[in-house]
């Protein structure tokens, strides 16, 4: 199941962000400089997805949904990329059950899955 009408990764995007781990999350401060972060994204069918597991105060995620335009760093590429809000409950289902896929038996897991997060639940599409 997708979302109509948003643009998707190229398919070898789509499976370099599902088999690395983590990823670095390049966001933009007010003030324009820039700052990484290292998480973790999901892919659940042609959408990929990522989620704060510090909630919604995590600097990161303050500056994505402040200036969705991010980059991800994963393994030697950067793909630009924008990030929107997709806690509805179909999104944060798809995105619990590609956490448990991917990352089962790693530490981390559990605080990933907890509701009081799922709020920031972000869908990434490529710029």
């Amino acid at each position: 199941m997708g979302y109509a009408g948003h643009m998707r990764f190229a398919p070898d995007e789509l499976a370099l962000l599902a088999d690395t781990e983590e990823i670095e999350l390049e966001t933009a401060r007010p003030d324009g400089q820039t700052g990484r972060t290292i998480i973790w994204i999901m892919v659940d069918g042609e959408d990929a997805f990522i989620r704060s597991v510090n909630g919604a105060g995590a600097r990161w995620y303050r500056e994505a949904t402040a200036n969705p335009s991010v980059t991800i760093h994963a393994g030697t590429q950067a793909l630009r990329a924008h990030v929107i809000a997709a806690p509805d409950p179909e999104s944060v289902a798809r995105v619990n059950d590609a956490l448990e896929r991917k990352y089962t038996g790693i530490v981390g897991l559990r605080e990933m899955l907890v509701p009081d997060i799922f709020e920031t639940t972000l869908r990434v599409e490529p710029a």
